[in-house]
């Protein structure tokens, strides 16, 4: 479905934005807001009605939907002084009050970019509490609909600001939008407990295991990306009958500690002592840094978001404690007793972990699919020139 109005296209199934020829950025909250507002301008939405299908339910401040409203007026040549577009009703909510065209577009194919099918609202985030062996509480969360895929946590992560994250949310939105999507936060992160004494690798498979049967999953997709990878393979070893297909994106072997470098064991040295000093500190330039490295491609928007997140996810001692964790795992030893079928995909140039450990992954699993991306960000984005072969040979897989 196309929206014309003023000077203005809107694609729900591509989530583009376009004054005339040019593209416009905009955040995907915003995109949904006017989404939102374009579907119901036959009349006033109200606040309540925003938040049901915007936050999914949430309780969200004034000043974030007031700034959501700005931003989308911003989007679309609008502002709060003309409201010639879109319009406070006093007392009342918003309405879409242009003059509107649309037209079908059947062309339009959702998978390859990460829209939703049928709709830009997806359905509402459901968040849910377990408690592993070791008395952690873990936050997980359940959206869409289709076919299972769990996603095992990677190193930060947060179930709320994800979901909003223009690094993350893309990603995230366009598998919910063909599967039940479960993920979580490892115990540190996000929801889940921060005081928690254990940080080692069994213990976050063990947050992976009790997750997985706290949603009731008995045979599902399994997803890893980066230090999650680890977490897939341990599990799909330990449960092979439940793991239907294995995804592993950005992945690693062995953590820095274990590949017998002195520039790794240097690297890894250097980055603990920044999380010891910098990470809690007001000023950004510390976090910056890690920034930098998962995200070198970003724009300001999306840099600025992942330095947020860093504070938001978890403290500067459970940041060192987790790292510490993933740089001395091996999982060598698991891989040749893979036996689910398994999809490999690592960027050429990531800044992170290296492409010769995404190579060794792949070889290490017998019957492997390995896919070579182009790009340097770990954390793919949704303006990659891989992002659509990124997407298309997830779900080609998942429906092989």
């Amino acid at each position: 479905m196309e929206f014309r109005f003023s000077d203005h296209t809107l694609d729900v199934e591509r989530r583009e934005l376009r004054h005339g020829c040019e593209p416009v950025a905009v955040e995907p909250q915003v995109f949904d807001l006017l989404v939102y507002l374009l579907r119901n301008r036959d009349h006033v939405v109200s606040k309540d009605d925003l938040l049901a299908a915007v936050w999914g339910g949430r309780i969200v401040s004034d000043s974030t939907l007031t700034s959501r409203i700005n931003a989308a007026r911003k989007a679309i040549g609008d502002s709060g002084e003309q409201q010639k577009l879109i319009r406070t009703i006093a007392r009342k909510g918003f309405r879409f009050v242009a003059e509107v065209g649309e037209r079908e577009d059947p062309t339009a194919t959702g998978a390859a970019t990460g829209a939703a099918s049928g709709s830009a609202i997806l359905p509402r985030q459901n968040i849910h509490f377990c408690t592993t062996p070791d008395g952690v509480r873990v936050a997980y969360a359940e959206v869409g609909a289709g076919p299972p895929l769990v996603k095992a946590a990677n190193y930060l992560n947060h179930l709320e600001y994800d979901w909003e994250s223009p690094v993350w949310s893309p990603f995230l939105h366009a598998l919910a939008s063909r599967h039940r999507l479960i993920r979580y936060d490892a115990r540190g992160n996000g929801l889940s407990d921060w005081d928690v004494d254990t940080f080692s690798f069994d213990a976050f498979v063990s947050d992976l295991e009790t997750v997985v049967d706290a949603a009731k999953q008995h045979t599902f997709a399994l997803l890893g990306i980066s230090q999650g990878c680890a977490l897939a393979v341990a599990y799909s070893v330990r449960h092979p009958e439940r793991v239907s297909r294995l995804i592993l994106y950005g992945g690693f072997v062995r953590g820095k500690r274990q590949r017998g470098l002195p520039r790794d064991l240097e690297q890894a040295d250097a980055l603990l002592t920044l999380m010891r000093d910098g990470w809690g500190r007001d000023n950004p330039a510390f976090r910056q840094i890690f920034t930098s490295l998962f995200i070198p491609g970003g724009t300001v928007e999306q840099m600025q978001w992942w330095n947020d997140l860093q504070l938001k996810t978890t403290s500067p001692e459970n940041a060192v404690r987790m790292r510490r964790a993933w740089d001395d795992i091996d999982v060598s030893d698991l891989l040749p007793h893979v036996r689910v079928p398994t999809l490999v995909l690592h960027c050429r140039d990531d800044a992170v972990q290296p492409f010769d450990e995404g190579r060794r992954l792949a070889a290490g699993i017998p019957g492997a699919n390995f896919v070579a991306l182009e790009g340097r960000n770990h954390v793919i984005l949704q303006d990659d020139p891989s992002w659509p072969r990124f997407l298309a040979e997830i779900e080609n897989f998942l429906l092989s």
